[in-house]
């Protein structure tokens, strides 16, 4: 009988000791931060006309051999300049006149249309609004964006999940006190994440007085934003 006395005292004493098991709670937390970009992408480009092909590509490559000289006495980097688009297509004239059985006659080709386009990485955003000029000057005639980014957002990502974190304890907290338990162990964690749009704000025209100013550029700020569900087991505040 002994050892079954010792054995029932053990399972009472391992009971008292061991936390009352009350549920689990999942909460979402959300954490952002906001930081200036370093580096921008600008696609831009030749697209030139011409008579016949020949003759549209010949005015294109100098142009384009126009822009990336000068985008190298920019300090534009070989390694940051990418070809992104080349086409060459011909230009169609429509008519409304009808054969002799009233079908409307097909178009014909009026010459042709060379487009060459590169996507430049900027590196030094304070030469972004000069880069602009100086190759719209050079002979760039397509400008098809510009986007921002930040070239190494790890620490930001890292603060944002520090945040998210601890936003979702701090309801995950509140949740368990009104339910009348404490958050025990975590049972998991799961993470999304979202990189936002630049905030774009006003500049001042700071160079009016120049003869020709460099292309106005709103830089702005983008967010990192990490979104986080938590989920803890409770355990009963009262045990």
């Amino acid at each position: 009988m002994r050892p079954l006395i010792g054995l029932v005292s053990f399972a009472l004493l391992a009971g008292l000791s061991m936390p009352a098991f009350a549920g689990t709670v999942s909460i979402a937390g959300h954490g952002e931060v906001t930081a200036s970009p370093d580096t921008a992408f600008v696609t831009s480009g030749v697209t030139t006309q011409g008579a016949s092909a020949r003759e549209a590509l010949d005015l294109n490559t100098k142009a384009m051999a126009d822009l990336l000289a000068e985008l190298k006495a920019s300090g534009i980097a070989e390694r940051d300049v990418q070809t992104s688009g080349f086409s060459v297509s011909p230009n169609y004239v429509y008519t409304e006149e009808r054969d002799a059985n009233g079908y409307t006659l097909p178009p014909k080709i009026n010459g042709y249309q060379v487009s060459n386009t590169v996507t430049v990485r900027v590196r030094a955003l304070d030469t972004l609004g000069a880069i602009l000029d100086k190759s719209v000057t050079v002979g760039a005639n397509t400008i098809n964006g510009v986007s921002f980014s930040v070239s190494d957002p790890s620490e930001l990502l890292n603060e944002a999940r520090k945040a998210a974190f601890a936003d979702a304890r701090a309801k995950a907290e509140l949740y368990a006190t009104a339910a009348g338990a404490k958050l025990d162990d975590i049972v998991s964690i799961n993470e999304g994440q979202d990189i936002g749009q630049p905030q774009p704000y006003m500049f001042k025209d700071m160079a009016a007085a120049a003869p020709r100013a460099d292309v106005p550029i709103a830089a702005g700020e983008l967010s990192f934003a990490i979104n986080v569900s938590v989920q803890w087991d409770l355990e009963d505040a009262g045990k």
